[in-house]
């Protein structure tokens, strides 16, 4: 029992933080966040299998996590509430070719990267190319052009 109390734990933890830590994150991994991700994982390793190092904790352990996920995933399908505070919500960056400063400072986005998102998607070179631009939940950053 103690495995699944610490496998529900770490991954609450593991959750909580990767939430905080901003969608934008999630979408561009640097080398730094590469690194970062290989220490957490070895430290998670040992948060969750303590000295017991044998198959049957981690069996259990591996199918304390996914149930954990499976469970999320029932949970978020079934409250809109729950997927908001589990996966947040898009937040509009440029609306009408007008910058939010303060979403886009919120979100930790640069317009260097709502110009990358731009020219890789439409083609677009400015700013002014853009009527709006949503981080969405996912961490990718969707753009729409202005009409011409």
């Amino acid at each position: 029992m103690d495995s699944v109390i610490r496998g529900i734990s770490v991954y609450i933890v593991l959750l909580i933080a990767t939430r905080l830590s901003g969608r934008r994150t999630m979408a561009q991994m640097t080398p730094f966040d590469f690194v970062l991700l290989l220490i957490i994982a070895e430290t998670t390793q040992q948060a969750l299998l303590g000295d017991d190092f044998s198959i049957s904790n981690a069996l259990v352990l591996i199918l304390t996590l996914f149930a954990t996920d499976v469970l999320l995933a029932w949970l978020k399908s079934w409250s809109p509430r729950v997927a908001s505070l589990l996966d947040g919500n898009p937040t509009v960056l440029i609306s009408e070719g007008r910058i939010d400063p303060e979403a886009m400072q919120r979100a930790r986005v640069s317009i260097e990267d709502v110009l990358e998102s731009a020219r890789a998607q439409q083609g677009l070179k400015a700013l002014d190319d853009i009527d709006a631009a949503v981080l969405e939940v996912s961490g990718g950053i969707s753009i729409i052009p202005k009409q011409k």
